[in-house]
């Protein structure tokens, strides 16, 4: 929205403009030495309920800061609602409190929206209401653009995303959200710490992608006039410190994928991963159980959750089915078409998914599974013994080679973490490096490369170890019931608007 938009809009502007400037004029404008000596929850909470005659009595003196959400001005006695980083709190603004002079320039130029300080003693007023009764306030920052109709607030999905402080502003559901964000990943962390796992930090450009099946950014290095690439993820780095020592180690940091944008992608997004030497993918799945409940009871007070009106009990064992009984159970294929490339590639072009013509039994289920099988896990599930052909950093299972150590967990139809024991045989991984690398040459963009280093730090040795990744953003939907990747994201990525094209 332009500042030539309609006449109303363009009047609020020009008198908000104009109370800017008297603001301004009078001296004093943009202050910095008001010091806030409480939040409004806190004082909620020790003093909500004290009655008239006890405040009275006992004099409480402080002062809070926020911004002006509600104004009700009187004749020598006013009424405004201040919010802050805690809640609300009433103020009680009067002639005879602040004085002629400074109550005057409060009805003068005090809109919704402004940044104010008070500073007073708390009372009740006759509806029982925790008021501060003012003796000082002071004008900290003008709002120059009014807010948002109170009685519909900030609802526009669009505006929402691309103007998040907006959002933040208008909606305390939305604030709800992002803090306890903030407590998942804390809690994670503390999770991982707690079990003698060290955090790092590994590198954000790579000379060469690897650790995923994506398509990377691509950037460039002046100065050594060289191709960098944002990191798909920090699997192969992390996998060297563990070559290094690190036997227990994890990182909480962005990942980079050139892909498209929907209601679970965006191009950058947060992961939790870690490795765990002496450790199998099955010890994984075991540990992966334990943090999701201890996420979820202490993000929501129950290890019962309720997404999108699907019911999940993050305290029972999670439901562990292979990648083919998956299929079969669905009613995809029978058992006997599981193996059959021929019945494979037909049922995906009923389905309309394209086939390419190198791709091997183990791609065909994958994709099978992808597109007609995920969707339909709502409770939590562990697709295990993927094909080793789509698993190009797993280890081969023992029993039977096809297919590769690796789980993935799905929830609600969205994979929310994949684990494998770790392929630590280098001749192995540099076997399977160059078929990724034949793919890509092929024109497959979402290939590895052939990283010849990681193979240098396996020919030290890599000891017998497990890594496991876990979508943060994914995770944090489930557990604040948000149906869109960008709901749990502070700044998502948009589309340029023709205001800031």
């Amino acid at each position: 929205m332009s500042d030539e938009g309609s006449t109303p809009e363009r009047d609020a502007l020009k008198v908000r403009r104009q109370r800017h400037d008297q603001w301004r004029a009078a001296g004093g404008a943009f202050a910095n030495d008001f010091r806030p000596e409480a939040v409004s929850a806190a004082l909620q909470a020790e003093y909500g309920d004290w009655d008239k005659a006890r405040l009275d009595a006992n004099p409480v003196a402080t002062a809070v800061a926020g911004r002006v959400m509600l104004r009700r001005v009187m004749g020598k006695a006013s009424f405004i609602t201040l919010e802050d980083g805690g809640g609300r709190i009433q103020c009680y603004l009067t002639r005879d409190g602040l004085g002629a002079e400074a109550y005057q320039a409060f009805r003068d130029l005090w809109d919704i929206g402004d940044i104010a300080g008070v500073r007073g003693r708390l009372m009740k007023t006759n509806r029982g209401e925790l008021t501060l009764a003012a003796e000082e306030a002071m004008l900290l920052n003008k709002s120059l653009r009014p807010l948002p109709e109170k009685f519909h607030g900030l609802s526009d999905t669009e505006t929402r995303y691309r103007q998040r402080y907006l959002d933040l502003i208008m909606n305390e559901p939305v604030r709800r959200t992002f803090a306890m964000r903030s407590r998942i990943v804390q809690d994670l962390r503390a999770f991982f710490v707690e079990r003698d796992f060290l955090e790092v930090e590994t590198p954000m450009m790579h000379i060469i992608p690897g650790g995923a099946n994506a398509e990377p950014f691509v950037t460039h290095h002046n100065a050594l006039d060289l191709p960098l690439y944002l990191r798909v993820a920090p699997e192969l780095f992390l996998k060297r410190l563990t070559v290094g020592g690190f036997e227990r180690v994890f990182e909480i940091n962005r990942n980079f994928r050139n892909e498209g944008l929907s209601a679970r992608h965006n191009p950058e997004f947060t992961m939790l991963e870690f490795y765990w030497a002496y450790r199998d993918y099955r010890d994984l799945m075991e540990l992966t159980e334990e943090l999701l409940e201890r996420v979820a009871v202490n993000a929501t007070g129950s290890a019962e959750v309720v997404f999108q009106g699907q019911r999940l009990d993050f305290g029972k064992r999670f439901e562990r089915l292979t990648l083919a009984e998956s299929i079969v159970r669905q009613g995809v294929l029978g058992e006997a078409e599981i193996d059959d490339e021929d019945r494979l590639r037909g049922r995906l072009q009923e389905r309309n998914v394209p086939v390419e013509d190198h791709w091997g039994l183990g791609k065909l289920q994958m994709e099978l599974f992808e597109s007609e099988v995920e969707g339909q896990l709502a409770e939590p599930t562990f697709i295990t013994e993927h094909p080793a052909e789509v698993s190009p950093l797993s280890r081969r299972n023992d029993r039977n080679p096809f297919v590769a150590d690796r789980f993935e967990l799905f929830i609600c139809g969205r994979e929310i973490a994949n684990g494998f024991s770790e392929l630590n045989d280098p001749d192995d991984q540099a076997d399977r490096f160059r078929r990724q690398a034949e793919r890509k040459n092929a024109g497959d963009a979402e290939a590895m490369h052939f990283d010849a280093d990681y193979i240098t730090a396996l020919e030290y040795g890599l000891p017998p170890a497990a890594g496991e990744g876990i979508g943060v953003d994914r995770l944090v939907m489930l557990l604040t019931d948000s149906p869109s990747i960008r709901d749990v994201l502070l700044f998502p990525l948009m589309r340029p608007s023709e205001r800031s094209s």
